[in-house]
């Protein structure tokens, strides 16, 4: 896009000056209005690596500077900052190429890459519950974001399925099971057995025993328990599936924990060969290899003003494996099946120390494996006394009895805004705004803070909320409903001219979609892209207030509509990265 051409010829220049100069840190990014449209500062740090006066790098390097056809004269402000004002025939050529299809404000990537997602993850025999609701939505969102930006993205549901837990609820099902409860409510059977084994075990290690005993039946391939333990999977799948398609959620694949447990042995095995593991007190741990200041060593912690040992268990005494064992054989095997140049896992923040010691145990252990490692941690939901999420009973929320209730919430909405709907066509409207309103709510925030839940606000028609970004959709779309009805349509070949304040506005800031889109991406933050849409849907409101569009006369009609259908787009899209619907009509 333009802020792309403006950069490649402000890298030409700077080469022309400075022939050895990083370009890669020369980045033109949007302003503030008063200085202009986009802006560079990065002559400032090459001035200074170099001991030069920025001033004068600046002058230097805008006598080399082409922007013609692009933007107006380049201006220097302060030490050695260049702002650049676009021209508005270089603006309108850019919306006219939009309104062609020829593209949408961003570009694919030159170079994509191979992604691998890790996110959602819940547990089978239990309920999925609100705390699965931030990694689901947020990992679904990065997934779209990267692929509408051109990667290949494989998205990964890495199920918990495996584990002592498995023990007591084999004991449970084969104990007490109640056959109809289950055939009823079969999460809700399944987890009343674990509470009430998991209770009974803390109480008496002798049933502890025999729960492990039963998990070593089943690691062993105990036809009837592993038969009992695969109908635990199945009963669980009706309603993971039963979420997501409700959260229009997909994954490309949902290997659980019990998949890599063929491969435990010989990772631990191959750590040990290669000197990355050793033996501790019975078991097998990961230790530091003092490679790094203590202060950025996972495997160090600091108590009492000095720094001890704090490795990672591979292997516990008993011969049992851990979650770290795991997920170095999950890694392996994602290497070799997907040949990633990137994976990305999305958890809540207390798990940060444990990602730490992974991603640094897998370098050690895969030295020439060139992947970027990454945990993508966010904070927790609080409810509205700033405690962690419950019901009124002090219960952990049900993700399904939150969507429920979002779902019945917006058709209050809806049934007080438009009661003459035909409740079909109202409980469809109220889907699709409860659901979004959920995403958005989680998604806006910064993802590494808590953050309130509040029903009234999420559900609000105005401020930064989706009812908010779905309403101004409806009323782009009732523009071109009445267009319809008036006779009046779109001309593709009707030239784009912009003289009001207000349509230059929202043109500039169509233009900034791909530049947010990247930054989704590059940092891993959808809050970006929902700030970038609430400013959109201001910037529109601000347009329709003050240029009228089906009465005005051409050609500021044509040019009217083509903004509002751009917007229109632009707003559509950028809902369905964040995995939001928009609705005809509210």
């Amino acid at each position: 896009m333009i802020r792309h051409l403006i950069e490649q010829r402000l890298h030409a220049a700077v080469a022309a000056v400075l022939p050895d100069a990083d370009l890669t840190s020369v980045l033109v990014r949007s302003c503030e209005p008063k200085f202009g449209d986009y802006q560079t500062n990065a002559l400032m740090s090459l001035a200074k690596q170099r001991k030069l006066n920025p001033r004068q790098l600046a002058t230097d390097v805008m006598a080399k500077l082409d922007v013609t056809g692009l933007c107006e004269p380049p201006e220097i402000a302060g030490a050695a900052f260049i702002n650049f004002r676009l021209k508005a025939e270089a603006l309108a050529g850019l919306l006219q190429g939009a309104a062609r299809g020829e593209h949408l404000f961003f570009r694919k990537a030159a170079t994509p890459r191979t992604i691998v997602i890790d996110f959602s993850s819940p547990n089978v025999a239990k309920p999925m519950h609100v705390g699965h609701i931030r990694s689901t939505i947020l990992g679904d969102a990065l997934a779209r974001a990267f692929r509408l930006l051109g990667h290949r993205v494989v998205t990964d549901n890495h199920i918990g399925d495996w584990g002592t837990q498995f023990g007591m609820l084999l004991i449970g099902w084969k104990r007490e099971l109640d056959a109809p409860a289950l055939a009823a409510d079969p999460i809700g059977e399944m987890e009343r057995l674990y509470k009430k084994l998991s209770a009974e075990c803390k109480a008496d290690p002798a049933k502890l025993e025999a729960a492990r005993a039963e998990l070593v039946k089943l690691q062993r391939g105990d036809a009837e328990n592993l038969a009992i333990w695969r109908e635990m999977q199945r009963l669980s799948q009706v309603q993971f599936d039963t979420i997501y398609a409700r959260l229009g959620v997909k994954f490309d694949v949902a290997l659980g924990e019990s998949f890599y447990n063929p491969r435990l042995q010989a990772t631990v095995d191959d750590l040990v060969a290669k000197g990355l593991a050793r033996e501790s007190e019975g078991a097998k741990a990961i230790f530091s290899d003092d490679s790094l200041p203590p202060k950025d060593d996972p495997f160090k912690t600091q108590r009492d003003g000095e720094w001890h040992a704090n490795p990672a268990l591979v292997q516990k005494n008993d011969g049992g494996f851990n979650y770290a064992t795991t997920d170095l054989a999950t890694l392996a095997y994602r290497m070799e099946t997907w040949s990633p140049d990137e994976i990305i896992y999305v958890t809540d923040g207390r798990q940060q120390l444990h990602f730490r010691q992974i991603f640094a145990a897998f370098r050690r252990w895969r030295a020439d494996a060139k992947v970027r490692l990454e945990h993508v941690w966010f904070g927790s939901i609080l409810g509205e006394d700033g405690k962690p999420f419950k019901t009124r009973s002090g219960d952990t929320v049900k993700l399904a009895d939150l969507l429920d209730e979002a779902e019945e919430r917006a058709l209050k909405v809806v049934t007080d805004k438009n009661p003459n709907l035909p409740e079909g066509e109202r409980r469809e409207i109220a889907r699709i705004v409860g659901l979004g309103a959920v995403k958005y709510a989680d998604l806006l925030p910064n993802r590494q803070t808590d953050y309130v839940f509040s029903w009234d606000k999420l559900l609000a028609l105005q401020g930064n909320t989706a009812p908010y970004l779905q309403y101004a959709s409806t009323r782009i779309q009732s523009i071109f409903r009445k267009a319809t009805e008036a006779g009046v349509s779109l001309d593709p070949s009707a030239a784009i001219r912009l003289g009001a304040p207000e349509e230059l506005a929202l043109a500039k800031h169509l233009l900034n979609f791909g530049f947010v889109l990247e930054m989704v991406a590059e940092e891993c933050r959808p809050n970006y892209l929902c700030n970038y849409l609430y400013e959109l849907a201001g910037h529109f409101t601000r347009f329709y207030e003050a240029c009228p569009v089906l009465k005005a006369a051409e050609p500021e009609r044509s040019t009217r509509l083509r903004l509002c259908e751009l917007a229109g787009r632009v707003l559509r899209q950028g809902l369905d990265v964040l995995g939001i619907g928009t609705p005809e009509q509210m």
